[in-house]
């Protein structure tokens, strides 16, 4: 599905701020994976998720999705296959639009259609409500509210249907909770889980907490220094702890050096 093979990524090359943020990385997804990312500040996730959706051109590698190579493909033009989610609520929505409306966009897009709103029927109109429903945030009842009105938890959750609507075949989670209140993320993570899962997308999830990372998805990267230096997957990865995972990273990197927000989380 997704195959990385060996790209590098260095910034400010030959300058005092040269720094090498990803390094002979290679990383294969299977259809349907949904792979959680650890790492401390400047390990490299955000600028793996970077090079996959385009924001730049990497040095060297290749990276192809669904048997495309997408390696120097602008960035506009991955958009169309890949959903991104970031850590701002304030994106990924049209804060001036409804619910319903968003959620129209969503679902045209994905159906390829250039009119949105004289397509939307009573049927899509109840299934959308039956989808909000599922969300438990009480947004079925608020479909015709501006989504500027909705707290920040509403409007991950809501971005998050929206991305399942479109049906993209990556889809990159940057630390979409990290924004939000422990209750409120919690919601929002589950309801990942359940539509990642009934939706059978292929994603990408960075966090920063290590308990998150092992309880959600079925493989658990873990990077440093722009390597990935841990990779589990299945009943291993079920049955890790906290202290086994800090165990494999500092055996893997050599190092001890972990990000107290890590640890703490």
């Amino acid at each position: 599905m997704l195959k990385i093979n060996n790209i590098s990524k260095t910034f400010n090359p030959g300058t005092v701020n040269e720094k090498k943020a990803l390094s002979n990385l290679s990383l294969h997804l299977n259809k349907g994976d949904f792979v959680t990312i650890l790492g401390s500040n400047g390990a490299g996730k955000s600028t793996l998720f970077n090079a996959i959706a385009g924001s730049f051109v990497v040095d060297g590698g290749s990276i192809t999705l669904d048997g495309r190579d997408i390696t120097n493909l602008p960035d506009y033009k991955r958009s169309k296959f890949i959903g991104r989610m970031f850590q701002d609520p304030l994106k990924g929505t049209a804060p001036n639009m409804t619910i319903e409306e968003n959620l129209a966009l969503a679902y045209m897009r994905a159906s390829s259609h250039t009119s949105p709103f004289s397509m939307i029927s009573k049927r899509d109109r109840a299934e959308f409500r039956d989808r909000l429903a599922q969300l438990g945030l009480g947004l079925e009842d608020r479909m015709s509210n501006p989504v500027g009105l909705l707290s920040g938890g509403q409007r991950q959750a809501l971005t998050l249907l929206m991305s399942a609507l479109q049906r993209p075949k990556l889809l990159l989670l940057d630390e979409h909770t990290a924004a939000l209140d422990p209750k409120t993320a919690a919601k929002v993570l589950d309801a990942t889980q359940r539509i990642v899962s009934e939706n059978q997308l292929t994603t990408m999830m960075i966090t920063h907490n290590m308990r998150d990372a092992i309880t959600y998805g079925n493989r658990l990267v873990m990077m440093y220094n722009g390597h990935i230096v841990v990779d589990v997957s299945g009943e291993e990865k079920k049955n890790l702890t906290v202290e086994q995972l800090l165990n494999l990273f500092s055996q893997a990197s050599g190092s001890d050096e972990v990000d107290d927000k890590l640890v703490l989380s």
